[in-house]
């Protein structure tokens, strides 16, 4: 800091102290980064995985397919939906080659 600044460092730090929010944990008490338990709790629910829910139309599979890599620069070169536009492809040339 600047020796020669008639800044009162010392009350901008408290009154921006005292303006903080003070996190609350879910019973309303303050959080405390130095409560080992309170520090648990919050990792485990940071933990917490969110699922997809049910697709509306019938469920993809994941899978990994490998490409070389100029025909996977040229199909992402499309844009977004590149994938589902490789599925659709794939699924007119497996009507037009599959024996019924």
């Amino acid at each position: 800091m600047n020796p020669h600044s008639k800044t009162d460092w010392a009350r901008v730090k408290r009154e921006a102290e005292a303006d903080a929010p003070v996190p609350f944990d879910a019973d309303g008490d303050p959080y405390d980064p130095n409560d080992e338990a309170a520090v648990e709790a919050f990792a485990a629910q940071a933990l917490i995985t969110r699922r997809r829910g049910p697709q509306k139309a019938p469920t993809k599979v994941p899978t990994t397919i490998r490409f070389d890599a100029d025909v996977l620069a040229a199909l992402k070169a499309t844009g977004p939906g590149w994938q589902t536009r490789v599925n659709a492809a794939m699924r007119e040339w497996v009507r037009s080659h599959v024996a019924r």
